[in-house]
């Protein structure tokens, strides 16, 4: 905790449920820490607790950068979701998030889902990614990421190519399912050009037949020349074995943590391929289940994924500020904003005592 410097961490345990869970707040400068609830078969305490760690100061950096008010945290479930899920477990579980008096506001992650984010709703008001079947409740986010992914390929466009247009642009995209779909909706409609793969041919046969792309084998996807290489499935998968293969000017895709280790994003911009950080342009996600905490509004949603645009545009600009890749960028672009909502906080009172004069 003091490494990277947590504020809170809160290990769970409900002996008539079974729950085991920890919750990780890392950083509430912004706000309240808004991160998902993971369920997985963990070996151990022990590794749960790195997962939930890199998980909530990860949340810190995607939230400041997305220009949210919240801060980062995250939580994690010991159990397997397909068989050790039940209602009294996950009610205990939202006692403990209401027992945090807002600090922390849960939503969904793996092995989680509406209904059980409905399920921790009956104990707290603080649980995000709810059904619109409860109140204020959102629904699915896929919709709003892969519109807030297409708006972020479209700065990426700007800073590349001098215009945001992606008609007439090549964009091959690995993995179509629920985000990319819509993020295919959107660049179909904008006149590009799909190039599409994915492990399940239903999905592919679908994008063909709606958006008129070409498809091709998963491994034959790195090797399409595009100007736009979207990985939409799963992560690491710019690394050492594909680095090489890609042929594209731009990487803008809605998959988590797509750099295998950092260096490859240091390869990427000595390659002069623009880079958007995964965290910036994925965050249409996050934004959709923020905008639950003022009772869903769809348009104001969309309103706010669009800013991704000037995110990702304040990325660039750092990148050349700063001479530094993109994906440095990124992390100090959240810096930059945490810091200086700090040092606001420090100039506004100097003195404690100040308060009561």
């Amino acid at each position: 905790m003091s490494e990277e410097n947590f504020e809170q961490v809160v290990f769970c345990q409900e002996e008539s449920s079974g729950l085991k869970a920890i919750i990780a707040i890392h950083d509430t400068t912004l706000g309240p820490a808004l991160g998902g609830t993971r369920m997985w078969p963990y070996k151990n305490e022990e590794e749960a607790l790195v997962d939930v760690l890199r998980l909530a100061k990860g949340m810190t950096y995607k939230n400041a950068a997305a220009g949210l008010n919240l801060g980062g945290g995250k939580a994690v479930i010991i159990g397997d979701s397909r068989h050790e899920k039940n209602e009294s477990k996950l009610r205990a579980f939202g006692r403990y998030i209401q027992g945090l008096s807002g600090r922390y506001i849960t939503a969904e992650d793996v092995g989680m889902a509406e209904p059980d984010m409905d399920t921790i709703h009956l104990e707290t008001d603080y649980v995000t990614g709810r059904s619109p079947a409860t109140p204020g409740g959102g629904g699915n986010p896929s919709p709003l990421t892969g519109y807030g992914v297409y708006v972020g390929m479209k700065a990426s466009a700007k800073e590349v190519f001098g215009t945001d247009s992606l008609s007439g642009r090549t964009v091959a995209i690995q993995g179509v399912g629920s985000v990319a779909y819509h993020l295919c909706k959107h660049l179909h409609a904008d006149g590009a050009n799909l190039v599409v793969t994915d492990i399940h041919e239903p999905t592919v046969q679908r994008a063909v037949k709606e958006f008129e792309a070409r498809a091709v084998g998963t491994e034959e996807i790195y090797d399409v020349e595009c100007d736009i290489f979207a990985p939409c499935a799963l992560g690491a998968v710019i690394n050492d074995e594909t680095m090489d293969r890609i042929r594209a000017s731009i990487i803008a895709g809605s998959a988590n943590n797509q750099l295998h280790h950092a260096r490859h994003g240091d390869a990427l911009h000595e390659k002069g391929i623009l880079y958007a950080p995964d965290y910036v342009i994925n965050a249409g996600g996050v934004i959709h289940v923020a905008d639950e905490l003022q009772g869903y509004n769809e348009e104001r949603a969309m309103r706010s994924v669009e800013s991704l645009y000037e995110q990702m545009a304040k990325v660039f600009e750092i990148a050349k500020r700063d001479g530094v890749p993109t994906h440095h960028a990124a992390n100090q672009l959240a810096v930059e904003r945490i810091e200086n909502v700090r040092k606001a906080r420090k100039t506004y009172v100097k003195d404690p005592k100040d308060i009561l004069s």
